[in-house]
């Protein structure tokens, strides 16, 4: 048969078969393939019947339907498997032709990836999608990374399916080199993690302390969404607290209060931690997860481990707006934070990053879609080399505004006994970032004093390090030099 099929995609799963659906709805000529065939027969026959999308049984049918360059596209998990296929399909393939991952792949292992497929004279994508099912069948998110020769070949069908904001533009564009695309895509679900969490805490203040019920809460959400807090998250927010199960009850209040993970947001914080950048509610919403996963423990806990009553008194609507400035105020501290991570990243991997372009490729699609990512756009449009969120205009002034609210909320939670992990770290990081003191001079002094690390002097230039010997017999040589 004459190659016609402009892209394959490989892995039949709901993000695979809708990006499919998607990529023929915008006149493209997609081959499904799948490791287990039959599902390309059940895909034809049923969700794919009357388009164009052709079906291939194996790995050399699916070539040889394929226009040059071959564009391949992997949606399968990420790890093994990934590398398996392009084992299978490195015999059947020529210079020049396209690989792509779209899964969830850790960056390092992309940047591996990229360079053994340019080893073997292929171009290699590593780009992350985001937008859940719904986004794949529409119009996510797409962050594409890897061999710059192949974003040309990609460009049209990338931008074609992805999501567009109000003026039309695309929320897709070229990242960078090697695993700039799912570094990118790996802090996106840091901060949806964040997110999340702040989502949570909010509603476990107005649940557990305010009393209020799935109902009423999912009014307070809807007005939320109708303002600044104006997201995804907080729509679906509204959505699930209206929704009731088959005997008319809330169906939430059924759900087993213990969250999974699949690794991005762990990913996200250990990669800040070999690069040094605080991320710290990023990480507390990691372990706000792990806590939550010890059920049987808390259940056994919460018998023997008491605290104060949780019912928080005084005017209910005044403290609810108090919640909705704490969730902004924090929000904006997740946000600088994973900012500040994909600058150092870019440093270190000497990638390009254009922010504000980040930021509207995140402004339609993906699950962190919201309008306060237009306020990042803009702040990066009118200061390309921002060094800090916070130190833009608006968003001073936002978290100026914000915090006595947000300062109430935590100091109520506290005395309540209600966890929010994610407000306080992002009021404690707000409050450290502004200190021009820091109790770190007495953290020298003491690791200096058990393990002669030295420390600098605030009346001696930066860079010029002392050792004291602070009990009279430690001696004087620092442990910079030697290596023991």
């Amino acid at each position: 048969m004459e190659p016609k099929a402009d892209i394959a995609l490989i892995g039949l799963a709901v993000m695979g078969q809708n990006l499919i659906l998607n990529m023929n709805d915008h006149g493209f000529t997609v081959v499904a393939f799948n490791r287990t065939v039959s599902k390309v027969d059940d895909f034809l026959a049923n969700a794919a019947k009357g388009t164009n999308v052709l079906g291939a049984h194996s790995i050399e049918e699916m070539i040889s339907l394929l226009k040059k360059p071959r564009r391949v596209m992997l949606m399968v998990k990420a790890g093994q498997a990934v590398d398996e296929f392009i084992e299978r399909l490195l015999p059947h393939l020529e210079p020049g032709d396209i690989i792509i991952d779209g899964g969830n792949s850790l960056f390092e292992d992309t940047a591996r990836r990229v360079a053994y497929a340019e080893s073997k004279g292929l171009l290699y994508i590593g780009t992350g999608v985001s937008g859940g099912e719904d986004g794949a069948r529409h119009g996510p998110s797409i962050m594409p990374g890897g061999s710059a020769a192949a974003w040309p070949h990609v460009k049209a069908i990338f931008q074609g399916i992805a999501a567009r904001v109000e003026d039309g533009t695309p929320c897709c564009d070229w990242v960078g080199e090697g695993g700039a695309g799912h570094y990118v895509k790996m802090v996106h679900n840091g901060i949806e993690y964040g997110d999340m969490q702040l989502i949570c805490e909010a509603y476990n203040l107005m649940k557990t302390g305010l009393g209020l019920t799935p109902d009423q809460m999912r009014d307070v959400f809807a007005e939320w969404n109708k303002g600044e807090l104006d997201s995804y998250l907080v729509e679906i927010t509204r959505d699930i607290l209206g929704f009731k199960d088959a005997d008319g009850q809330p169906l939430v209040d059924k759900i087993l209060d213990t969250a999974g993970q699949k690794g991005t947001g762990k990913w996200t914080v250990i990669s800040s931690q070999d690069l040094g950048i605080p991320i710290t509610l990023i990480a507390e919403a990691v372990y706000a997860r792990c806590v939550s996963a010890m059920k049987d423990e808390r259940v056994a806990a919460a018998r023997k481990l008491k605290g104060p009553k949780p019912a928080i008194k005084g005017d209910h609507k005044k403290f609810i707006e108090a919640i909705r400035q704490a969730l902004y105020a924090s929000k904006i501290i997740s946000y600088t934070q994973g900012y500040m991570l994909m600058r150092a990243a870019a440093k270190e991997h000497r990638w390009n990053l254009n922010y504000g372009g980040i930021a509207l490729m995140w402004r339609g699609g993906c699950i962190i879609r919201s309008a306060f990512l237009g306020k990042i756009k803009e702040a990066f449009d009118k200061n390309a080399k921002l060094s800090n969120l916070l130190l833009d205009p608006f968003f001073k002034k936002v978290v100026r505004q914000c915090q006595r609210s947000w300062r109430n909320v935590v100091a109520v939670a506290a005395k309540k006994g209600i966890p929010v992990p994610a407000f306080s770290t992002a009021l404690a990081f707000y409050d450290a970032y502004r200190s021009e003191c820091l109790p770190a001079n007495l953290l020298q002094a003491q690791r200096d004093y058990f393990g002669a690390h030295t420390y600098e002097r605030v009346d001696k230039p930066r860079g010029e390090f002392f050792h004291t010997n602070w009990t009279g017999h430690g001696g004087t040589t620092a442990s910079g030099t030697y290596t023991a």
